[in-house]
């Protein structure tokens, strides 16, 4: 059984403040667009928000569950702690909000690359990582996140037996690896689609940044 997390329980600073899931592009919001990817390739998809009130904003999505952190205020550690327990698959795939774009072929790819592994995370070089676009074994996450101090994301990959997969052969599958595509500022949208520059309700930015 294969399982995803998607995190949205963050306070959206770079976003003004704004729900980042509800952003829309190309006609649908950022949450939709990434279930509707993942029903493609996941057996069963898991919400995790900060807390219950930020768990019923997402009570009309069909067939998804909503779990709200165990552990509050650790970021994306925490989301990570939450979904793990809640999914029933071993392997999972896990995305944050802000990446609408996520393609299909490149998850079913992680989920076969993680097979005797940990992880499988995306590498751009070895400082630049995709912990948040990756792939986890269940328990393997669960051993970590039981006794871990560090809250950061780069401490727990690096302490997993992590198979690094490389974005020049995701380029394959991907070229122009919009997969990543993710939230950093409004005007970001017109570097992935220039027609919809002069919409202020779409907002979908490239880019990546080091975990």
């Amino acid at each position: 059984m294969r399982s995803a997390v998607i995190l949205v329980g963050g306070a959206a600073r770079r976003a003004g403040g704004r729900e980042k899931y509800f952003f829309t592009f190309q006609g649908k919001t950022f949450i939709d667009r990434l279930i509707d990817t993942l029903r493609e390739v996941v057996d069963e998809i898991v919400v995790v928000a900060r807390d219950p009130g930020q768990c019923g904003r997402f009570g009309h999505l069909d067939d998804v569950r909503c779990v709200p952190d165990i552990r509050r205020d650790l970021g994306p550690i925490g989301g990570l702690h939450a979904g793990a327990l809640a999914v029933h698959g071993e392997c999972i795939f896990v995305v944050a909000c802000d990446m609408p774009c996520i393609h299909p072929g490149v998850v079913r790819m992680l989920f076969d690359a993680a097979t005797g592994y940990d992880a499988a995370i995306p590498c751009w070089n070895a400082d630049m990582l995709e912990p948040l676009h990756a792939v986890y074994r269940r328990s393997a996450l669960l051993d970590y996140l039981a006794e871990h101090e560090s809250l950061s994301l780069r401490s727990m990959v690096r302490n997993l037996n992590t198979r690094y997969v490389d974005v020049e052969k995701i380029r394959e599958i991907d070229p122009d690896l919009l997969t990543f595509t993710n939230i950093n500022n409004l005007e970001d949208l017109k570097l992935i689609d220039p027609s919809v520059e002069h919409s202020p309700d779409d907002a979908c930015g490239s880019g990546q940044e080091p975990s």
